[in-house]
């Protein structure tokens, strides 16, 4: 039996304090409780991946309206990535011990309270302390989210269903952030990007004490302190790297100095984890092979799509002339194409298999992200290729991230759904975070030091390419190490 075959099947092991709320395994309706429960933990995860995306491009007016520097604006996006990435693990494990319930409703409170705190500011100062707080927030709510999620339905059709809309919501609320920062940013105010979570996240706090259960494992996890700081701060470390040299270079000394510290913590961390006697990161559960590749693949499907957007919001105003509202507008297709992509996963997981839909979404998207390489320099003729190429795209990237989510999650008992969904969450947090600064780096060594449109068509093209060489890299890992059966450690 292969590993994705086993995603049928229920999970053994000690239950959460809340079981599934399905009529059991083989049910394959949603009841009006579930409906509920999964309306309230998809409108926050919408609202959450939205905030990833929607101050890009009200970055220039933040500058103007705050005082902000050049060189300092993109500590803007910075410190929210660095916070929400780097503290996914540690808050995943902190929802085991005191309720995944309690994390994700204050969270959300904490999330409200940023971004009213950022609609206010008056200096810059100020509105870092909220992006920062903001990406706390984003770090505890989204692993609390998936863990109630996963908990909440039993393993099967209607968990791999939640997956598949939960998926497409968080790729359509990423490019709506975009679309939206635009809009707000044109039509009102950039204030109006952070004034827009508030009402949501008052409502989600308002409603989700008396609909969703608590859930944590039946017996209460130890905090591995050394582990959960090793690990926080190797993730600092290399997202601050990455972001560094995605600005300056590779070679520039932030850069180098944030990866070597990130790498060298890490593999700390690592040790720590084989001498602890409880391990933040069980070795046997990351051993797993849908554990281990699944969470690869979830980090190059984020890292590709992601980033894919960045390159064509730079093609699109630098090379075609567009305006920040017209790029944002543009992604649109793109976004249609994720919700396409989220509701078509669970039928061809329930026909085929999780190997399939990753292979074959992989295939999709690899196919038309190499597409995008003939993209010329005249409107006309590059949308009628953008347009297609992106929505078909955004359909085999969305396969891709409800098959990983599906692989991720499987196989195990509900008193490890917190581990893995939290490496889950990291891998999608990471994905996203390092995207940008990673395809910006290989674009700016491809304009060959100039900033014309020719040249930055060239630089974007370059970046394309390696965008879809790592496509093509994530279905390699699919073919080569999701074939076989693993045997699965006992829990």
């Amino acid at each position: 039996m292969s590993i994705t075959e086993r995603a049928s099947r229920p999970a053994a092991g000690p239950s959460a304090a809340s079981g599934p709320l399905t009529a059991g395994p083989g049910s394959q309706r949603l009841t009006g409780r579930t409906k509920l429960v999964l309306a309230v933990l998809l409108v926050a995860q919408f609202m959450l991946a939205v905030d990833f995306s929607i101050l890009n491009v009200a970055l220039p007016a933040i500058g103007d309206g705050l005082g902000f520097s050049l060189a300092d604006l993109q500590w803007v996006a910075t410190s929210f990535a660095l916070s929400a990435a780097g503290f996914t693990l540690f808050f995943g494990r902190i929802g085991d011990l005191i309720g995944r319930k309690k994390i994700f409703i204050g969270s959300l409170g904490l999330l409200g309270l940023a971004s009213l705190l950022g609609g206010l500011a008056t200096s810059p100062e100020v509105l870092l302390a909220a992006r920062v707080a903001q990406g706390l927030a984003t770090a505890a709510a989204t692993p609390a989210g998936l863990s109630l999620l996963t908990t909440s339905f039993a393993e099967g059709p209607l968990r791999q269903k939640a997956l598949g809309i939960n998926g497409a919501l968080m790729s359509a609320g990423f490019t709506t952030g975009a679309i939206l920062g635009g809009v707000l940013t044109d039509l009102l105010s950039w204030r109006w990007a952070f004034f827009v979570n508030v009402p949501v996240a008052l409502a989600v706090v308002l409603v989700a004490p008396a609909v969703i259960k608590e859930s944590r494992p039946a017996t209460r996890p130890s905090l591995d302190l050394p582990g959960a700081l090793t690990v926080t701060l190797g993730l600092l470390g290399l997202v601050y790297g990455m972001t560094q040299a995605g600005e300056h270079g590779w070679t520039h000394p932030h850069a180098l100095a944030g990866l070597l510290a990130g790498v060298l913590l890490l593999t700390a961390f690592v040790l720590i984890e084989r001498r602890v006697a409880a391990p933040l990161v069980p070795l046997g559960t990351l051993g797993r092979r849908n554990v281990a590749f699944g969470n690869l693949l979830g980090l190059l499907a984020f890292v590709t799509e992601t980033s894919l957007v960045y390159l064509l919001t730079l093609y699109l105003q630098k090379t075609l002339g567009f305006s920040p509202l017209a790029a944002g507008v543009s992604f649109g297709v793109l976004g249609a194409g994720t919700v396409v992509g989220g509701l078509l996963a669970p039928r061809l997981l329930a026909r085929t298999s999780t190997l399939t839909v990753l292979v074959g979404g992989g295939l999709v998207q690899a196919v038309f992200t190499a597409a995008l390489l003939f993209l010329g320099t005249t409107t006309g003729a590059s949308l009628a290729l953008l347009l297609p190429a992106t929505f078909f795209g955004g359909v085999g990237n969305m396969l891709v991230i409800v098959g990983f989510m599906v692989t991720a999650t499987s196989g195990l008992p509900d008193s490890e759904q917190g581990l893995a969904t939290g490496l889950a969450s990291m891998s999608q947090q990471v994905g996203i975070t390092l995207g940008t600064p990673v395809m910006s780096a290989v674009a700016t060594a491809g304009t060959a030091g100039a900033a014309t449109a020719s040249s930055i068509h060239q630089g974007v093209t370059t970046a394309i390419a390696v965008n879809a060489a790592l496509v093509l890299l994530g279905v390699a890992v699919a073919a080569l190490f999701l074939r076989r059966r693993t045997a699965t450690p006992s829990a």
